[in-house]
């Protein structure tokens, strides 16, 4: 790209001197400069200037960035290269800091935060205000106001005493006795020789007060070495019984330097240990069928109907324990797996009256599928969610306690960070597990909190409080940054969440975590390729340095996919996965103590007749199931017979059937149903008048207000339901009948919602557009531009907006234009009456419309011209 004859005057101008790469990287990197699309580059610079976007574009700065735009808010404006290079460097001209700086300066110009020349950098308007000192809004760097600033308000005769106290020459107007004072301020030599009269005192207060805040308090009666500093204005009064230290004066005692820890170089990730990848490869994989068991056991605890909703929206405290509980996890580990289920589609509320939480039908879809890609789904869903399960039990802005499944716990973030997260671990290797400090310290680089970055940590006031100068307040960010800020909090679950979910063995990355990222695809290799930079290397391409549009994606760099990549990335993870996890089986072990041990998994069939069968009674590396009365019952009333029972386990079970368990079953089979219960309101028969007898007489029955109706028949006024239960409690074995007299066969009624589609994420932002609407976005400025800056063949008005034209003289221009070839430039009000102007190509005009080629659009297209409200001819050159 050539430089332009002269220095461009405004961002636009800077802007039009960009390639369409350039712009392409602008509008890639700042999303929402493009929402809408602007009509021309003058509106793009003006939306780049805005407070929201040039906040927004702050926040996506590295460390060593924001430091440079922070130097240049202190700089003059426009400041040079040599000026900026001294702030950030200092005077001893750090090698890493002039080696770094071209590359953030160059990051700031792409972003559109700086424009200009090497001798003229500018910073946008907002960035400055934004990162100016004030005495409301301390400076990230720790400067105060400049010499001229802060003697705006100061009579003459003040500035001149200060001039005088200073030993320099009295001069005739206060211009330039603060011209003169700033120059003596801003000489080494000259400073050095001043300072070495001061009192101890008042160095002690210049040392305090040097780093920020600069601000500090006085008495009426200041001490001897406050007031040897206020005569020299080595202080200088801002408001009654208020000081602060003029920048030259700082930046003098700082040696140069705008921040007082400049850090131009990314912090390493750090390995903390190394396995061998096929052991970080099978832990993961036990830790993914781990996960699969424990949505499987969640969802299938909730079959018959899950918790209630809450009022407010989510789980109650009492539900999200029973849930732990039951998964016999912790109550934060409960809320993952509930939060994971529901990102992935898997659970919702069922939208009845009553409502309560069940599985949806896409649960029974996921549970046909194998379990890698069971498990891929889970993994997908959690990479990409936004909804944050570590906020559970925290509390909102309004002081109301955040719930499972609950509102507010998007926290659009979170997408970025995990990808980040996995992607630095991407880049150790293969087998190295990181140090979660290292993570979390280059993570606070690449993104730091503003006003938590170096340079203005206090250190206190700037004296006693006996007549002596005290620090005003606190810097922003006072104290350097803690591990409460919200992506420092999203890195440290997002390292648990990938371990329990098996993205990560032993904290280092596997192989299904690589390709879910979308890197194991790259090379021939399992890994990053040893060409690319290591993370702990200074990373070449800074959140400022993104390529335009065709971007390639280095191994180490796990940026969040298109939804067409992820499910393609998914997949792959999935193929990987597959042969690390075991086999199902379809074999258990019976033993003489009523228990089955399934050494592994089991298959689906195998495992939900089991289910029933007996009940679970510890899980691991296997799970053994116990028989007791109860479960044989149970798979009696779901219509089974004994025989049934026999024959089942006979064929899955590698040791013969213990005596112990087939006695079991036949003892529950031959009681089973020798009491019938119906409705009369509920009514019990029986064959054999002495068991009806029996139950009269046990006291336990009371409840139930039983009275013989025959010698075979009892009544109750309890419902059937409450006597089968009360029955039962009693040790007996009845079984429900139908208003016919046929067995009722009773089976665990599987709740499902309506078809739910999972939680959509909350993005941060616009999305980053791609290629093609990068294309024709750009496309579009430009021919805006073109129409907004060619100069017209028609005389215009004084204020440059395309002339407003009649009927007639459209048609006859519009008539000319395709004769000639002309391009125009008119002014055009769709449908829904918005106003556009465009660049257009006529080709022909008939019935009363103009079919051309639009350059705004790039593309033929026709308009209606009595919707044309102004033409002009564009100037040939």
């Amino acid at each position: 790209m050539s430089t332009p004859a002269t220095p461009p005057r405004s961002l636009a101008e800077a802007l039009r001197t960009r390639d369409d790469a350039s712009l392409a990287a602008l509008l890639r990197s700042r999303p929402d400069l493009i929402t809408p699309v602007p009509t021309d580059l003058t509106q793009l610079a003006t939306r780049a200037g805005t407070r929201g976007s040039v906040v927004r574009a702050l926040e996506r700065l590295d460390r060593f960035a924001l430091q440079t735009a922070e130097a240049l808010a202190v700089a003059s404006d426009p400041a040079s290269y040599d000026e900026l290079l001294a702030l950030m460097a200092g005077d001893r001209r750090d090698p890493a800091v002039v080696h770094a700086l071209p590359r953030a300066l160059a990051a700031l110009r792409e972003q559109a935060l700086v424009w200009g020349a090497d001798d003229r950098l500018r910073l946008v308007r907002t960035a400055r205000e934004l990162l100016s000192p004030s005495p409301q809004h301390p400076s990230p760097t720790g400067l105060g106001p400049t010499v001229a600033e802060a003697t705006a308000g100061m009579s003459p005769g003040r500035v001149q005493e200060i001039v005088t106290a200073a030993g320099l020459p009295s001069t005739h107007d206060p211009v330039s006795a603060v011209a003169s004072l700033t120059k003596l301020f801003t000489a080494r030599r000259r400073m050095k020789t001043l300072l070495a009269g001061a009192p101890e005192e008042s160095l002690e207060v210049l040392n305090r007060l040097v780093w920020g805040p600069p601000y500090g308090q006085v008495t009426a009666d200041p001490a001897p070495w406050l007031r040897w500093l206020i005569d020299r204005g080595l202080l200088l009064p801002t408001a009654p019984g208020t000081v602060v230290l003029p920048r030259e004066v700082a930046l003098h005692l700082r040696a140069g330097r705008a921040h007082r820890e400049v850090e131009p170089v990314a912090p390493a990730v750090e390995a903390k240990a190394t396995h061998r990848p096929q052991v970080v490869d099978t832990t993961a994989a036990g830790q993914a069928y781990t996960a699969l068991a424990t949505v499987e056991e969640l969802l299938k605890d909730w079959d018959e109907g899950g918790p209630a909703v809450m009022r407010a929206g989510g789980l109650s405290v009492r539900d999200l324990k029973r849930t732990a509980v039951a998964l016999d996890v912790a109550e934060p580990v409960a809320a993952f797996w509930v939060e994971l289920a529901y990102a992935a589609g898997l659970l919702a509320s069922d939208g009845e009256a009553d409502e309560r939480y069940a599985a949806t039908p896409a649960y029974d879809e996921w549970l046909d599928q194998p379990a890698a890609r069971r498990w891929a789904r889970l993994a997908e869903a959690w990479l990409t969610a936004t909804r944050t399960s570590g906020l559970v039990g925290g509390r909102d802005a309004k002081e109301r306690t955040l719930s499972a499944l609950g509102p507010g716990l998007d926290r659009s973030a979170a997408p970025e960070v995990r990808h980040r997260v996995l992607g630095l671990l991407a880049g150790l290797p293969e087998g190295a597990s990181p140090s979660a400090e290292s993570v979390l310290a280059r993570l606070r680089w690449e993104r730091p909190v503003r006003g938590a970055g170096g340079g203005q940590r206090s250190t206190g006031g700037a004296g006693s409080a006996a007549g002596s100068a005290e620090g005003a307040g606190s810097g922003a960010g006072a104290g350097g940054q803690g591990d409460d800020d919200l992506r420092s909090r999203l890195a440290r679950w997002t390292l648990g969440e990938a371990e329990m979910l098996g993205v990560t063995g032993r904290g280092a990355l596997s192989r299904q975590g690589r390709a879910l990222l979308g890197l194991e695809s790259v090379g021939a290799g399992d890994g990053a390729d040893p060409s690319e930079p290591s993370v702990s290397s200074p990373d070449p391409s800074g959140p400022g340095d993104k390529l335009p549009v065709h971007h390639h994606r280095p191994p180490t760099h796990a940026d969040p996919l298109s939804p067409a990549e992820q499910a393609a990335a998914s997949a792959a993870a999935a193929r990987i996965l597959a042969p690390l996890l075991p086999e199902p089986l379809d074999h258990v072990l019976l033993q003489a103590d009523l228990t089955a041990v399934a050494p592994g998994p089991l298959e689906r069939p195998l495992a939900d007749m089991l289910d029933v069968l007996a009940d679970v009674e510890s899980k691991g590396g296997a799970t053994v199931y116990r028989f007791t009365p109860g479960s044989v019952r149970r798979a009696l009333d779901a219509g089974r017979s004994a025989s049934d029972l026999h024959d089942f386990l006979t064929a899955h079970s590698r040791t013969p059937v213990p005596q112990p368990l087939a006695y079991l079953i036949d003892d529950v089979a031959r009681r089973h149903g020798h009491l019938r219960i119906g409705a009369a309101s509920a009514y019990v028969r029986c064959d054999d008048d002495a068991v009806l007898s029996e139950i009269l007489a046990d006291k336990r029955s009371a409840g139930l207000r039983l009275r013989r109706l025959a010698p075979t028949v009892l009544a109750a006024q309890a419902d059937p339901a409450a006597l089968l239960d009360g029955l039962r409690a009693m040790g007996f074995a009845p079984a429900a009948e139908s208003a016919e007299g046929d067995v009722v066969i009773t089976r665990a009624h599987a709740r499902r919602t309506p078809p739910r589609t999972a939680p959509d994420p909350v993005p941060d932002g616009p999305p980053t557009p791609d290629t093609t609407l990068l294309s024709a976005a750009v496309r579009a400025i430009r021919a805006g531009d073109r129409a907004s800056t060619t100069p017209l063949k028609t005389t215009t008005p004084p204020n440059g907006e395309l002339p407003r034209t009649s009927s007639a003289e459209t048609l006859a221009t519009v008539q000319a234009a395709v004769l000639t070839g002309t391009t125009l430039w008119i002014g055009y009000v769709n449908a829904e009456g918005a106003a556009s102007q465009r660049v257009i190509a006529p080709i022909r005009v008939e019935g009363g419309f103009v079919t051309a080629y639009d350059h705004t659009a790039d593309e033929v297209r026709t308009y209606p011209l009595h919707r044309v409200t102004g033409v002009a001819e564009l100037a040939e050159d």
